[in-house]
């Protein structure tokens, strides 16, 4: 490639990527991803999962967590051989190049920058329960008032000051925050012991009471995968680790493990304490109606709370201290992530360079760090409650986290040499199940979600074609200016037509209406992604046509997942307010239909990868002696 912007990108990324603070041990390190784990998940995801499948919950903690763990298995080997600050959104630029690395680097961008904003609707949820004003019900569900709004945008600035502090702060206060996050839940599922009902499990419509899809729909739109999601922050602070290749797979895989343990016995612990028919209890057998109970706000503590056991009455009130600290913590952990994710798009070369300085003193991100702060401030406005946020972030970051199983083998084969302290063994078989646990968690995530992410790609694509297209790819602009206004035009149309005729259609609608409008939905959106990536790959120079032949099995992914998904149990939802017949494709054939899907795209997936420049650059990289940083 010839010399020119991206090469200028790529020095001042490598510059920066220097100047990062190389503070964390392993133990700061799996604190990290401990403290993005313990956040407002252990205090509202029991109430989501009991909601969606009842007692069955603790099944859907387990098998989200062991997908998660076989996911970060995958990352454990390529977080330990490429170290990097804003790891997740360079990855897939390593395995794919720049146009596939983008669309997920976008997708997870938005995740990640959502996610403090999350934490802050879970502590204002919490302190709702002596705080009033602080939220409104509005067709059936809490959501924030303009005074809430308030009240969640001071906590972002907290957020904000606690990271501008420095890494070297951040990991040390917040190995002392994490403590308290182990010990108050281990205490929590200990107390509720005492209180116990094990005929909750089976005396109100059984064990799994809403039906056993429910029981993997909990798993993206409950909280469930939220919940365990903040082991990648081993991964994202990788860059400012003491010792990166030994430590950030350890870290990584010791978290999932731990969380998983932490998360089953809560809810175990949950569903067993329930009691029903209280004034903040719904009437017996109704789980339906737990998160639209006093108990959905804050389930622990007032489990505790009615507990008619002084000392179990007494800590409850702790947890109302720790619905400050705990998600607090994972507030201003995902702040200093998104900070560092938008810096790992911009050392991609696709954002502005500006992203990329370090702060000489502090040596953070700092105006990648202000942009995320504001960005995530915006999204109190479409999700202002945790329920109607949490399944948009979990699904949107786990669709990124298929590149894991694909880049293990992908630079395994194009980068041999590439140093890899940790190796997975048996990775042949551990990384497709990685990657089709991964895409089946996308997939049950139902038809809203998915209709928000696909959406919200497309309306990302101006970015690359105005920032990136014209200048590194030297397309011409006025076709590369074309083709972003039009991924950006048919994403909000098609958004708002599915919002308005498919998703919340009028009562003089018919079945036969919702199907068609979603498929004309449906294909308008593939024939864009489609036609906009066809033409970009017959429109370039011969050298970069790789960079979008190796996009077509995401959009396979993408779009057969869609469609399927209006057909299933998961977009049954949006049909059952036509008919009681059951879905066109039932439970759990949809899911084994998927499983082969997405085992046929991985295989391609992984035909798709080779070896771009920027994983060449890597190779090249550790054969250079490091040169220590002085400060």
């Amino acid at each position: 490639m010839p010399e020119g912007d991206k090469e200028i990108a790529e020095k001042i990324a490598v510059q920066s990527d220097k100047k990062l603070r190389k503070a964390l041990s392993l133990q700061d390190l799996f604190f990290m991803s401990m403290g993005g784990i313990i956040g407002s998940g252990w205090l509202l995801g029991v109430a989501g999962g009991a909601y969606l499948a009842g007692p069955a919950a603790v099944l859907s903690w387990i098998i989200g967590g062991i997908i998660v763990l076989f996911v970060a298995l995958t990352f454990a080997e390529i977080a330990g051989a490429v170290p990097k600050s804003g790891a997740l959104v360079r990855y897939p630029h390593y395995t794919f190049g720049p146009y596939t690395g983008y669309i997920m680097s976008w997708a997870y961008f938005l995740s990640a920058v959502s996610v403090p904003t999350v934490e802050a609707e879970a502590v204002l949820e919490y302190a709702s329960t002596y705080i009033p004003g602080l939220f409104q019900t509005v067709s059936g569900v809490l959501v924030l008032t303009p005074y809430g709004i308030l009240w969640g945008i001071f906590l972002l600035v907290i957020f904000f000051f606690l990271n501008y502090a420095g890494i070297k702060f951040l990991g040390k206060f917040n190995t002392v925050m994490t403590w308290w996050k182990f010990i108050i839940p281990t205490l929590t599922f200990i107390f509720l012991l005492f209180i116990f009902n094990a005929s909750n499990f089976t005396a109100y419509g059984g064990f799994a009471p809403r039906g056993w899809s429910n029981v993997f729909y909990a798993i993206p739109t409950a909280g469930i995968v939220f919940a365990y999601l903040g082991f990648r922050q081993a991964m994202e602070f990788g860059g400012e680790a003491k010792n990166p290749q030994r430590d950030i797979p350890r870290a990584t895989v010791y978290s999932v493990i731990a969380a998983i343990i932490l998360y089953t016995l809560l809810q175990l612990a949950f569903i067993g304490a329930l009691r029903w028919g209280l004034s903040s209890t719904p009437a017996p057998g109704q789980w339906a109606d737990i998160t639209n109970t006093g108990i959905g706000s804050a389930p622990f503590f007032t489990e505790l709370k009615y507990s008619g056991m002084a000392a179990l009455v007494a800590f409850s009130y702790l947890l109302l201290i720790d619905a400050w600290i705990s998600p607090s913590g994972t507030g201003w952990i995902y702040t200093g992530n998104s900070a560092r994710v938008l810096y790992g798009i911009s050392a991609d070369g696709i954002f502005p360079k500006t992203f990329l300085k370090i702060h000489e003193k502090t040596r953070v991100p700092l105006f990648a760090l202000i942009a995320t702060v504001l960005i995530g401030i915006i999204f109190f406005l479409p999700f202002p409650s945790w329920y109607l946020l949490v399944g948009f972030i979990s699904s949107s970051t786990v669709l990124t986290y298929v590149i894991g199983p694909l880049a293990l083998h992908g630079w395994r084969k194009h980068a041999p040499e590439l140093k890899r302290p940790y190796s997975l063994q048996a990775a042949s078989i551990i990384a497709p199940i990685g990657f089709i646990g991964a895409a089946l968690i996308v997939y049950w995530s139902g038809l809203t979600t998915l209709s928000w992410i696909y959406s919200i790609i497309l309306f990302g694509m101006p970015f690359f074609y105005f920032l990136y297209a014209p200048t590194k790819l030297k397309m011409s602009k006025g076709l590369s200016y074309t083709l972003g206004i039009v991924g950006i035009i048919v994403a909000i149309l098609t958004l708002a037509l599915a919002y308005f005729f498919v998703l919340y259609p009028s009562p003089k609608e018919t079945l036969a209406q919702n199907m068609t409008y979603f498929l004309i939905i449906w294909f308008i959106e593939f024939i864009t992604f489609l036609g906009i990536t066809l033409i970009s790959q017959a429109k370039v120079a011969p050298e970069y046509k790789i960079y979008f032949k190796s996009a077509y099995w995401f959009i396979a992914f993408m779009y057969i997942s869609y469609l399927v998904v209006y057909f299933s149990v998961f977009g049954y939802v949006t049909i059952s307010k036509f008919t009681s017949m059951s879905p066109l494709i039932p439970f759990p054939w949809d899911t084994i239909i998927m499983i082969v899907v997405f085992l046929i795209i991985y295989i391609f997936g992984l035909r798709a990868t080779f070896k771009t420049e920027d994983l060449s650059a890597i190779i090249e990289e550790q054969r250079e002696p490091e040169m220590p940083i002085i400060g």
